[in-house]
């Protein structure tokens, strides 16, 4: 990346720009977001380790479209075992969908149906497919009614055999990994026409009428266009973070022999001696999977932690939304330009860097990539959506919202801390950086963490063919940025009416 004019200070994604330049790319499809930095994804969106952002759910979606989430240190280890196992068994392809018995009551449906963007519940009995229940069913009738009363059973569901026969194929090496892809976006084409011609936007999908997965027109849609980010054995991947105190080692051996694919050694103060000992100790294990560690904003934090043992740094100190760290210490950086710095000195050591806080559009993402970021790491942005952990709520205007909360805050400090002496748990309250509570509402039009991938991934395919760019390592040779104003940059920002 070079600059139209050299700056003389450090930039916020806020007060970068990004120039056009001859491009000979002639469809967005062309482009390559592959991250490239040995985690196998093929969209370079890492979701954070917040409590209130990574889970199951936001894991295997987020796996399924070619990402991956880092599911937070502050859960115990054998629960991490479990979500890690639920993720690799999940289905590349089809969504997991809510089963429940005809005997269950309305009252849990309408519990489950916000955890699930498509809105439904699949009703089995003794194994097999039964029914669905929709949300609309759920209106209007007795709360504590039978599922088996509300269902619909005449609905249309789609055979799992044409998928089949291709991952059939595909395994006894009948068909090359190109030809999977055809046939299986054949195959999708065939299913999004059936749910198209039956006017339906949801069906789930059988096999010998057990409920293996459900489908939906834009899912069917979306997987001719992104590949999931899979391992060695074809299994969703996912990611977990530890951090620097306690066992360190003892902890990434069991998170190792789980099968994370991924370990990220985490903590607020990446450059310091604690950090440096737990890098060590992950790196004697000698990990299979990348080892990613921060958060640092100099060149000096990523040389010394890229020699303690790292493969990837994170990069940011107080960008993020939930985080206080810079009101309250003075202490952080301009993100880009502590992404700029990094990623030039990880390029030096043959390490990557991920862009960790400060994106609010996806011109933001495009900009960390463009200085030099292998991926982007959102956290708050997806908060706000089905797939984050939290309930759903509603505020009083009738908007629905979850909350959200910082991991340095005195909520995440309690929650981390529950095992501790109620006087130490109460003299460690006292140091909180970040807000313990926050509503992160729903976009009424990109209610689902996948309807934000299909934003941000648009914009960053545009953004490559702007810069005459087919993949990630082109796009930083390739990039022209310039520094603007706050005039240019509200110059930029489309009015919602007329002025």
């Amino acid at each position: 990346m070079r600059f139209l004019t050299q700056p003389t200070t450090d930039l916020t994604y806020s007060d970068v720009f990004l120039v056009p330049s001859r491009s000979t790319i002639t469809s967005r499809l062309d482009v390559d977001l592959s991250s490239g930095d040995g985690t196998g994804t093929t969209i370079p969106l890492v979701v954070s380790n917040m409590t209130a952002v990574s889970g199951k759910r936001m894991a295997e979606t987020v796996a399924r479209r070619g990402g991956l989430a880092v599911l937070p240190q502050d859960i115990p280890l054998e629960v991490l075992g479990a979500v890690t196992e639920w993720v690799k068994m999940r289905d590349t392809l089809f969504e997991t969908p809510l089963l429940m018995a005809p005997t269950d009551i309305v009252v849990d449906a309408v519990h489950l149906l916000p955890k699930r963007a498509h809105n439904a519940v699949v009703v089995v009995e003794d194994g097999a497919f039964a029914g669905v229940v929709r949300g609309a069913d759920c209106e209007g009738v007795d709360r504590f009614a039978s599922l088996g009363s509300v269902m619909r059973s005449n609905v249309l569901t789609l055979d799992a055999a044409p998928f089949d026969d291709v991952r059939a194929s595909a395994d006894a090496g009948a068909l090359s990994a190109a030809e999977a892809r055809e046939a299986t976006e054949a195959a999708l084409r065939d299913a999004f026409a059936i749910l198209d011609t039956a006017g339906t936007d949801f069906a789930p999908v059988l096999r010998a009428g057990s409920v293996v997965g459900a489908l939906t027109r834009t899912g069917a849609l979306r997987s001719t266009i992104y590949q999931p980010a899979v391992d060695a054995a074809g299994r969703l991947r996912v990611g977990v973070a530890v951090g620097i105190n306690g066992d360190v080692a003892g902890k990434a051996t069991e998170l190792l022999d789980y099968g994370v694919d991924a370990l990220v050694v985490d903590t607020a103060h990446g450059h310091q001696n604690k950090m440096l000992d737990a890098l060590r100790a992950v790196r004697s294990l000698s990990p299979s999977v990348p080892v990613a560690a921060g958060n640092v904003v100099s060149a000096d934090g990523v040389r010394d932690l890229v020699e303690a043992g790292a493969d990837i740094i994170k990069v940011g100190v107080g960008p993020g939304a939930m985080c206080t760290t810079r009101m309250m210490t003075a202490v952080g950086r301009p993100q880009f330009s502590a992404v700029l710095e990094c990623s030039t000195a990880a390029a030096e050591v043959g390490a990557h860097v991920w862009a960790d806080g400060g994106v609010r559009y996806p011109r933001d993402v495009a900009l960390a990539l463009a200085a030099g970021a292998s991926q982007v790491m959102i956290g708050s942005w997806f908060a706000g959506t089905y797939e984050s952990p939290g309930d759903l709520q509603v505020d009083a205007g009738g908007r629905l919202y979850k909350e959200s909360f910082g991991m340095a805050s005195a909520r995440a400090v309690q929650n981390r801390t529950s095992g501790d002496r109620a006087f130490e748990r109460a003299r460690k309250g006292l140091f909180e950086e970040g807000i313990s509570t926050s509503k992160m509402y729903l976009d009424a039009a990109r209610p689902g963490v996948e309807d934000l991938l299909d934003m941000i991934t648009a914009g960053l395919r545009s953004s490559f063919t702007y810069a005459g760019a087919a993949s990630l390592a082109e796009f930083r040779e390739r990039a022209v940025a310039g520094v603007q104003s706050a005039a240019g940059y509200e110059e930029g920002r489309p009015l919602p009416q007329s002025w």
